[in-house]
């Protein structure tokens, strides 16, 4: 039979695939395992494998906190356990105060009724565990595999690779990152504002313990995160101007040091020790739409935001709970899962969602550099209002949790 013939047949019979994610980041991932264990055919296509993760390894760089909602739907694909046995950092408490005004807003778990706020994790630990899920799961892992182009049609979407294979699959999930040449492919759009920043990262020894809390001050240039490692240490992100990031990358160990000191306030005493320093840049970016014809957008492909709320990686799990939902409810509707209104359910809801959700963070980092002397006074002021205003102060932790 000719080649011409089989993708003739293969057109007939329908697509092999009911979903294909391009992207093995920790949202890629986690879609395709979330779609795999509901049902759906499903193949994940990465350009390389993730580095396997070791405890005998230094603690990632890069972390993340886990909010509520992500660690639930971890639990549900099977993997949370793993991850927090390996090595996760809970707390129990956040504190936030501004270095103008010196007002501060602190919460607790408790006061919420439960025993965690969240957990610190490695970013790569999280991707692993997800990773090593798929196969288990029935997810065709194609890597190394790179999508150079794709063309919609009645019943598929077909992709075409870069070593001259073709795939099929009903849909097509975006989950290549912010630069996401997907998304450029389907002439979709971003919208947003280049910060002008950098966030540098660190972890570091403190002269006294972290106390399970996450720990975050506001100083003019930009906030400082020190977020409770599992090994007792503090994972740092300082957002600083392109120019001061550059400064405090070249300083001596010493040097850093001491200025990581003096911008925390000492709140955890002196800093005493540091691994090597990196840092990254800061932009807001969205996506005009978060769908096309039997495609949509996942994860950073759709949205990246602020770090100064640590939450990016929890928006882009949100998303994936979301699809996953969307789809099961067109499926047990008899409806074609890619369909136009099925996808446009999914993108409404998401993007809707994140746009109040980026839009505010980008607020806050716009409130936070504020610096004449009414401004910072009325600031403080609302900090101290929104601390004492129990219902507010509570909705605002609900909203960071994923209720």
């Amino acid at each position: 039979m000719s080649q011409l013939s089989v993708r003739g047949e293969a057109r007939r019979r329908g697509p092999a695939l009911d979903v294909a994610v391009v992207g093995g980041g920790m949202v890629g991932a986690a879609a395709a395992l979330a779609l795999a264990k509901a049902g759906f055919a499903t193949a994940l296509l990465e350009a390389r494998e993730p580095a396997p993760w070791s405890a005998e390894q230094e603690v990632d760089l890069r972390v993340v906190g886990l909010a509520p909602s992500s660690i639930a739907l971890l639990d549900q694909l099977g993997v949370w356990a793993s991850i927090r046995e390996a090595r996760s950092g809970p707390y129990a408490h956040m504190h936030v105060w501004d270095a103008e005004s010196g007002a501060s807003i602190h919460f607790d778990a408790a006061n919420e009724g439960r025993d965690l706020l969240g957990h610190i994790v490695e970013n790569n630990l999280v991707q692993w565990r997800l990773w090593l899920a798929l196969e288990a799961a029935g997810v065709q892992r194609l890597c190394p595999a790179e999508v150079k182009g794709f063309e919609a049609q009645d019943d598929r979407i077909q992709l075409d690779l870069a070593d001259g294979q073709s795939i099929g699959a009903r849909l097509l999930v975006a989950a290549d990152g912010a630069g996401s040449p997907l998304r450029k492919l389907a002439g979709i759009e971003t919208r947003g504002r280049d910060y002008a920043q950098r966030a540098v990262v660190a972890h570091v020894r403190t002269e006294r313990p972290h106390q399970g809390t996450a720990w975050q001050r506001f100083l003019p240039d930009g906030p400082l995160a020190l977020l409770p490692l599992a090994d007792g240490r503090s994972s740092v992100v300082w957002s600083l101007p392109d120019d001061e990031a550059k400064r405090v990358l070249a300083l001596d160990d010493d040097a850093f040091l001491a200025a990581l000191g003096v911008a925390s306030d000492f709140r955890l005493g002196r800093i005493v020790g540091s691994t090597p320093r990196a840092a990254f840049p800061l932009k807001l970016q969205l996506a005009t739409t978060y769908q096309a014809e039997r495609f949509v957008l996942l994860g950073d492909a759709a949205h990246a935001v602020h770090p100064l709320a640590g939450q990016g990686v929890n928006l882009g799990l949100r998303d994936v709970a979301e699809l996953r939902d969307t789809l099961l409810a067109a499926r047990e509707a008899g409806r074609d899962i890619a369909a136009a209104h099925v996808l446009r359910r999914y993108a409404r809801r998401r993007r809707s969602a994140d746009t109040l959700d980026a839009l505010g963070f980008d607020a806050l980092a716009r409130i936070y550099g504020w610096r004449a002397s009414p401004l910072v006074a009325a600031r403080g002021l609302g900090v101290r209002l929104v601390d004492r205003i129990g219902p507010l102060k509570r909705r605002l932790a609900e909203h960071a949790a994923g209720r």
